[in-house]
């Protein structure tokens, strides 16, 4: 953990001050720049020291075997992992004939910004080497926005005191030797070296090389090309063999002369296209990078932030740490989703290794949600890509002997990537997740394109999943048996209640779709009949219910399960899955993150104002956060069910998951479902969104911590911007013609904006929140970080 608050707050930048060597490949992950597409881990410029190198492509991967000590029918065989491709941020730097290294010598001054209006990252330092030369350095590194496969990097150098020579080597790399990633020397033996050499080039100002994956037969190419601006008698000269391309400038300088260096990376792969085919792609992206140079580049990355922020900005005032928190998180969901373009949004986007790179769940039911509100452009591509693993999804459903698409817990892909199937196979929400996720971006752009080419397909394959995971007991009732829900900690279970509420609305979905869209259904096979069942099947859901004790079960039978032993379980044994036999977690009532409470966030609708309060309380007791997905749903909840100073910790616990290493697991990349987190404990936990309804309905309050929230939403075209003030709240609309009516509820009421009238509403005051909510002994959620910054 970063215990000492490691980034000033300010409300625009984190600023790192002081270069920790502790916790260097954290910083490396809170740094990284991708766009979706290329993904860059902020290693400083000269490679060493690092935590963790890695540079990577969205999908670029290499199968490895899954380790079983007991295989069984229908288990994965192999898996996926994402590869650190060639190696283009690299510019090692020799002060006379000493390498710029911050171990050695002394570190006069190092900095590095990453800025969230401009999209780069910046860094400057004053070094002085052993031998007492001294220079000052700048860079600012960008992966471009615009130009999905380019990343540039402005490097200037200038001498302190007196002359000197400098000489800079700019690289390609590939293969770079990495800290061990797996305990099974069978997966370190395929992901040691992955790549084969193919081609290798020089050019007099750059090079190009490359590789080829050893076994899933993935193709990748990486360019660089470089500007020069110097001394008269500056030179330049490049190398290359198989694995590494050397570009070499060097001069000498006086104080007040600056050697500046642009280096251009391009990068493109394929599974299909001709080696000649990816060098002429890489080449072209080169000249068109070129073409408009470092300050078009640079222009370009800020003007489509400014549009990007102008209609997704989150305003906060009352805690300028959330803020700072909640800007960062839509940064980097930005960066996961913008030109990711049918193409997975993986759990740490392309920020690390953590996950082998796969794509959970974890995307439609929290990235997908702010994204569709803020950028639903990448919500699109992510739909279209779930939608092409059908094919996947179909035979994995056959291997189970079941009908539609089960769409796997784990993939980057479209195959299943988990070996533990109790919480990968099992977890067949992900199928309800991935319709609720189409449902909801379709109420919020009315997308009848998508809806007819993809959506009525996914929505009739996954219902039909759930009709033949489910079944009719001899009464009648509908039930999903042998199932994991979010809980991990509850697994392989009968009526999982977040399940049956999702595969519920799934149904009825997909039932009132094929209808609407009878061509289009009946081209698919579905009949009147089959539509017809999925609505009875959602009907006759079984939802659990403890009529003693007045809460819902979890599972069937939750509430009788017996309790664990918190009060003897000690701190260092958390997080539990690490200390104690899953074959115990399963079998007590304890849950490792929120699942009912979930389903009562998701699937409101389902539940009375009262059921929810009971519920909560019940469940927080029971809940230990060894998940970074927990903290933003009970946030929402404790916000819904009245306590607002509950909500806020639970808020900044979801906020700054990263930028204080809170899981202690940050160095493998940021956990984008957390960051998203926190744009949905703020909209939807103290702005009340929800649209169960399919209209928008609010009902904001907010904390006594907070005096203003503001935020806004992208709806049909629409830009809405809600502004919560204590006592009241102001809804405006921009985009709209003179006719434009928006209709929306607050706090129940129904109201209607136009672009020339604002509507302000009165907050209306607090329920009486009942009983303090209380959590497992000593995991409440921390309100303040230790600060050693003053």
């Amino acid at each position: 953990m970063i215990r000492e608050r490691a980034y000033p707050v300010e409300p625009w930048h984190i600023r790192e001050t002081r270069l920790d060597m502790d916790v260097l490949a954290q910083s490396e992950s809170v740094f990284a720049l991708s766009n979706g597409h290329v993904g860059l881990r902020g290693n400083l410029d000269e490679g060493e020291p690092h935590g963790l190198p890695g540079t990577y492509l969205n999908s670029f991967y290499e199968l490895r075997p899954l380790p079983y000590a007991e295989a069984g029918f229908g288990f994965p065989e192999s898996g996926q992992t994402i590869v650190n491709v060639t190696n283009g941020k690299l510019i090692r730097l020799l002060v006379d004939d000493e390498p710029l290294d911050v171990r050695y010598g002394e570190l006069l001054f190092h900095e590095r910004i990453l800025d969230l209006r401009a999209g780069t990252l910046h860094r400057e330092l004053h070094w002085r080497s052993p031998a007492g030369r001294e220079v000052k350095v700048r860079s600012t590194r960008l992966v471009s926005f615009t130009q999905r496969t380019v990343a540039v990097i402005n490097y200037e150098v200038e001498p302190v005191g007196g002359p000197m020579r400098l000489i800079l080597q700019s690289e390609l790399v590939a293969n770079e030797t990495l800290p061990p990633q797996s305990r099974d020397p069978r997966v370190a033996a395929v992901l040691e070296s992955p790549l084969q050499a193919e081609e290798e080039l020089t050019t007099t100002d750059g090079g190009l090389l490359i590789h080829r994956t050893k076994v899933s037969g993935l193709r990748v190419a990486a360019a660089m090309a470089h500007e020069i601006h110097g001394p008269e008698r500056t030179t330049i000269s490049s190398e290359g063999y198989e694995d590494w391309v050397r570009t070499t400038i060097g001069g000498v300088l006086k104080p007040g002369q600056t050697l500046r260096v642009i280096k251009y990376l391009t990068y493109g792969w394929s599974s299909r296209r001709s080696l000649p085919a990816l060098r002429d792609q890489v080449g072209a992206a080169l000249a068109a990078a070129r073409l408009d140079g470092w300050d078009g580049l640079r222009r370009a990355q800020r003007e489509y932030l400014d549009d990007f922020w102008d209609a997704s900005d989150v305003r906060v005032e009352g805690d300028p740490e959330v803020q700072q928190a909640v800007r960062f998180g839509l940064f980097h969901v930005l960066q996961a989703g913008a030109r990711a373009e049918r193409r997975p949004i993986s759990a740490k986007g392309l920020t690390g290794p953590g996950y082998d790179g796969h794509a959970f769940w974890d995307t439609e039911m929290f990235v997908l949600p702010v994204l569709t509100y803020t950028q639903p452009g990448a919500v699109r591509d992510a739909l279209y890509w779930r939608h092409s693993t059908l094919p996947q999804a179909h035979e994995r459903a056959r291997t189970l002997n079941l009908r539609g698409a089960a769409f796997p817990w784990r993939t980057i892909e479209g195959p299943e990537s988990s070996a533990y199937w109790p919480a990968g196979t099992a977890a067949f929400h992900i199928a309800a997740d991935i319709a609720d996720a189409l449902r909801r971006y379709l109420l919020a752009t009315e997308d009848e394109t998508l809806e007819r080419e993809i959506g009525l397909e996914l929505l009739v394959e996954t219902a039909r999943l759930w009709h033949s995971l489910g079944h009719h007991d001899r009464n009648g009732q509908f039930h999903i048996d042998g199932v994991t829900g979010p809980d991990e900690y509850t697994a392989v279970k009968n009526d999982n209640i977040y399940t049956n509420l999702m595969a519920q609305r799934n149904l009825l979905t997909a039932a009132e779709c094929a209808m609407r869209l009878r061509d289009q259904a009946y081209e698919l096979g579905v009949t009147e009949e089959e539509a017809a069942a999925w609505r009875d099947a959602a009907r006759a859901m079984h939802i659990p219910y403890d009529d003693e004790i007045g809460v819902h079960q979890q599972v069937e039978g939750f509430t009788r399960l017996q309790e664990w032993d918190f009060e003897h379980t000690p701190p260092e044994k958390y997080p539990l899955l690490l200390h104690y036999p899953y074959f115990d977690l399963y079998r007590k009532q304890v849950v490792k993150q929120a699942d009912l409470v979930l389903a009562m966030h998701w699937r409101g609708d389902a539940f009375a104002g009262p059921q929810k309060m009971r519920n909560f309380l019940y469940y927080e007791r029971r809940t230990v956060r060894d998940s970074s997905l927990s903290a933003c749903t009970q946030a929402v909840m404790a916000a819904e069910v009245g306590h607002p100073e509950l909500a806020h910790r639970y808020l900044r616990e979801a906020a700054l998951m990263d930028l204080h290493d809170l899981n202690e697991n940050t160095r493998d990349g940021v956990h984008m479902a957390s960051l998203a987190g926190a744009w949905i404990a703020l909209v939807a936990g103290f702005g009340g969104l929800r649209d169960h309804e399919g209209i928008l309905s609010f009902s904001p309050r907010l904390s006594s911590r907070l005096s203003r929230l503001e935020f806004s939403l992208q709806w049909r075209s629409l830009h809405l911007r809600v502004d919560v003030r204590p006592h009241q709240t102001t809804y405006s609309l921009r985009h709209g013609g003179p006719d434009t009516v928006l209709e929306l509820r607050h706090h129940g009421e129904p109201i209607r904006i136009t672009c020339d009238q604002p509507v302000t509403m009165p907050v209306p005051p607090a329920e009486p929140c009942g009983p303090q909510p209380e959590q497992p002994p000593g995991r409440a959620p921390l309100m303040h970080l230790p600060d050693n910054t003053k």
